[in-house]
């Protein structure tokens, strides 16, 4: 697979941090020139795109695009193709969460959470797709989640961007099925990063118990494995789906959860 990736270029939002990171440096680890993309401690980002580029001999650009606003996701991607050469892989990964039974949701937290989980990843391949078809290859792929396929209480917000992200992605996978690109979608399930780390520090600090504990609670009310989900895998699983292995699967919404979507 990596010989097929090799030289090709990468726009992934949300990858400053968490499973974004995890994709980019996996991506990067097989050739791949990368724009990374989201918000955080500016030293901290440099520092990451540097080394980066160091460890993998690969060229790695950063964008500070919000990528709620279709201006600065079109100019992210006139970059990536402007600084890296090309636009061959767009990964949709910015994702932002907010919890509340619906009568209580704040419209300013379901506005914000649509922008960012959904409608950046339909700016994100309106603008990338004419580069992929002048080239007649393209590899489209969103993190959609679980709560792309099914629902949990107080999400409403994030479960109808994410069912929206796995419609879209069917959507695509027809336009395009046939011209050299594809367009998928995985959804994890629960995978540890710093926000979810949070919530299990939370959790533990609420209700007096081991952080050990919290983890194990935290994936039995969802996640029959009662394993997270690392960020190392999803990379892994983006590799193969923009391999030529993965030529023929488009439109499609995989899982890797623990078992959790199939009770």
């Amino acid at each position: 697979m990596a010989s097929s990736l090799k030289g090709k270029c990468a726009v992934i939002t949300g990858s400053t941090s968490g499973i974004g990171m995890g994709m980019a440096q996996t991506l990067a680890a097989e050739g791949v020139h990368v724009m990374i993309n989201g918000f955080g401690d500016a030293a901290s980002i440099e520092a990451e795109r540097a080394g980066m580029e160091k460890k993998y001999g690969v060229k790695v650009r950063y964008s500070a695009a919000d990528i709620s606003k279709p201006d600065q996701v079109e100019a992210m991607i006139k970059a990536t193709n402007s600084e890296l050469g090309s636009v061959d892989i767009l990964v949709n990964n910015a994702g932002i969460q907010f919890t509340a039974p619906v009568e209580d949701f704040p419209l300013d937290k379901w506005d914000a959470i649509l922008a960012t989980n959904l409608s950046s990843a339909f700016y994100g391949i309106k603008y990338a797709l004419p580069f992929m078809r002048a080239k007649k290859w393209g590899r489209i792929v969103s993190t959609a989640s679980a709560h792309g396929l099914v629902a949990s209480m107080q999400k409403a917000a994030y479960v109808a961007a994410k069912h929206g992200v796995v419609g879209l992605t069917k959507v695509v996978g027809l336009e395009t099925a046939g011209s050299g690109i594809t367009c998928n979608a995985i959804c994890p399930g629960w995978v540890l990063t710093p926000l979810v780390q949070k919530q299990i520090d939370a959790m533990a600090a609420e209700q007096k118990i081991s952080n050990e504990e919290a983890k194990i609670k935290l994936l039995s009310e969802k996640q029959p494995s009662k394993q997270f989900v690392t960020p190392e895998e999803l990379g892994a699983y983006l590799v193969f789906l923009c391999s030529d292995a993965a030529a023929q699967i488009t439109g499609s919404a995989m899982t890797m959860d623990g078992g959790w979507t199939a009770q």
